[in-house]
């Protein structure tokens, strides 16, 4: 989704021209039913000319990220014998467990956000996804904020 109308809002060169008034009709279009079903709401950068130059310094290759995605994957099944993406609610408790500090995080989180408590557990799987990649046991604090995050064009934080 567009940031804006005319799709130019938050970019580094300033030519939005929309009113904050027309931003906020714009993101309300999406209803929050469906903007809670999706885990990971993140604004993408326009990337500079010389980014996108063949001499450009090239990021992490995809046969090294999907070796990443499929060991990360094998251990959320040996875990619990399914992705995490597909933990109910009853097994976050177990598999999700947070640090008392972290889980006041959360809920302020949740609170400031305006966020359902179907996002809540979204966080949580993402956190624990994240903590995968990192190869810890336990979602720890960075986990939690960058699942978080990962939540910032939520209903709660529009415009």
């Amino acid at each position: 989704m567009n940031p804006c109308p005319c799709g130019w809002a938050g970019d580094r060169s300033g030519r939005c021209c929309c009113t904050q008034e027309s931003i906020r009709r714009y993101r309300a279009r999406i209803s929050g039913p469906l903007l809670d079903r999706i885990d990971l709401h993140v604004q993408v950068p326009r990337l500079e000319p010389a980014e996108l130059r063949s001499d450009a310094p090239l990021g992490e290759d995809s046969v090294s990220v999907r070796a990443r995605v499929v060991a990360t994957r094998e251990v959320q099944l040996r875990r619990a014998g399914k992705p995490n993406a597909l933990l109910v609610p009853t097994e976050l408790d177990k598999y999700c467990r947070l640090a008392e500090d972290d889980q006041y995080l959360l809920e302020a989180a949740v609170e400031q956000l305006q966020l359902s408590a179907r996002s809540m557990h979204r966080i949580l799987r993402v956190a624990r996804t994240v903590a995968d990649l990192a190869g810890c046991d336990n979602i720890e604090t960075t986990h939690l904020a960058e699942a978080i995050g990962y939540r910032q064009v939520d209903r709660g934080n529009r415009v």
